[in-house]
């Protein structure tokens, strides 16, 4: 058994959370390659060369902490969502690195610790880890925009000459990453940790509606060439369309909308928002997908509107690797026992991409009421602790 230092393990995941704090609760404003998440991976790169690792940027600004020959590699993320929690990603990135610590101090097995850049998704979903795991080609990635219209392109350049060659995912055996569930089951059944077999796909593309911009009170109803209106409509078809394709399981969201010019007495001419959808079945994906761009082009036709979809981003579902799912099975009924319980991921990781390369699987920690991404997301430092110690045990065994 790896013996972890938990004081020193805790000490610096709140070390970390002062790196874009927000100023409420326990949260933080991290997101990729802004000054708050160049600082941290700074801060994290002296922190792996204090515990013997060599620290390692790749040309996407993911931070690798390398152990000595081939090794197990743990890890996450460490740039936050606009309005971000404490533990999202931050939790698997200081685990991995007290487990890599605790270690080297005992002589147990080597072990290299990683933080993805821009797993969030300011650019695209899990992108840093997509790039490493050969689902995305650098020179697209550098090409996707934020918000802002922003490139990622010119957004990593904020990284300047700390950006290295790619490292070789042939030095590593496996990947594990400790999460926090983001979800209410575990907290809801008092449970401690969760193993997870299989991570659900995930389909994200921006959809445009194009009108007529017009005066709000001088233009007609029955004249209006709306464009939130079709936003509106095409919302409403879509969730009554479904109803016949998904499970209880499948989610859907439109999160984000900019509507254009975005003024009170104005009538939109533009409605730009994001449709995102998540299954553990890639046909179901797929029946939605068509359904999606039916849908759209009859709004649009209906209405008048011209009709944009933008590039299609996301990841197919992914199950874990079952000998790493049995170890951490093990090591969660020596440390939680009858408190854990096997469990699909309904939110994305960069393990998705990683299983692509070597054989990965998930651990989760509860999450208070359910809530991630948001300023109040917490989880117990029991937990967090029970967790460390559970990924700590799985690693030897493996």
């Amino acid at each position: 058994m790896i013996a972890v230092n938990e004081e020193r393990f805790l000490k610096s995941l709140h070390d970390l959370r002062r790196f874009g704090a927000s100023g409420v609760g326990k949260g933080v404003v991290r997101p990729a390659y802004s000054e708050a998440d160049i600082a941290a991976r700074d801060w994290l790169a002296g922190v792996m060369r204090a515990a013997g690792l060599e620290a390692v940027f790749d040309p996407m600004g993911s931070l690798f902490g390398l152990a000595p020959g081939r090794s197990i590699l743990l890890g996450s993320h460490s740039d936050s969502q606009p309005e971000g929690g404490w533990l999202d990603g931050a939790l698997g990135v200081m685990a991995g690195l007290e487990i890599a610590r605790a270690a080297a101090e005992s002589g147990g097995p080597p072990v290299s610790v990683v933080s993805f850049q821009d797993e969030e998704g300011r650019f695209g979903v899990t992108t840093g880890s997509a790039v490493w795991g050969g689902v995305l080609a650098q020179a697209e990635a550098d090409g996707l925009t934020d918000r802002a219209g922003v490139t990622l392109g010119d957004a990593r350049a904020a990284m300047g000459a700390r950006l290295e060659a790619p490292v070789d995912p042939a030095r590593f055996s496996a990947y594990l990453e400790m999460h926090i569930e983001q979800g209410p089951v575990l907290d809801g059944a008092g449970e401690a940790l969760g193993v997870v077999d299989a991570i659900v796909g995930i389909r994200d593309r921006m959809i445009t509606f194009t009108g007529q911009q017009n005066h709000a009170g001088t233009t007609p109803m029955h004249l209006r060439r709306d464009a939130f209106q079709a936003l509106s409509a095409f919302n409403a078809r879509i969730n009554e369309r479904f109803r016949n394709i998904v499970t209880p399981a499948t989610v859907w969201t439109i999160g984000h909308v900019r509507l254009h010019p975005d003024a009170h007495s104005i009538v939109p001419g533009r409605a730009a928002f994001s449709m995102q959808w998540r299954d553990g079945d890639a046909d179901r994906l797929a029946r939605m997908e068509a359904v999606i761009r039916e849908t759209a082009e009859e709004v649009a036709r209906e209405r008048g509107m011209g009709l944009e979809m933008g590039p299609m981003l996301g990841i197919e579902p992914v199950a874990m690797d079952a000998g790493l799912v049995a170890a951490l099975e093990g090591a969660c009924q020596a440390e939680a026992p009858g408190r854990w319980r096997r469990m699909p991921s309904g939110a994305l990781h960069d393990a998705s991409n990683v299983a692509r390369l070597m054989p990965s699987a998930m651990l989760f920690v509860p999450s208070i009421g359910g809530i991630s991404h948001d300023f109040a997301e917490d989880t117990a430092e029991v937990d967090l602790v029970i967790g460390l110690r559970a990924l700590a045990r799985a690693v030897t065994t493996i």
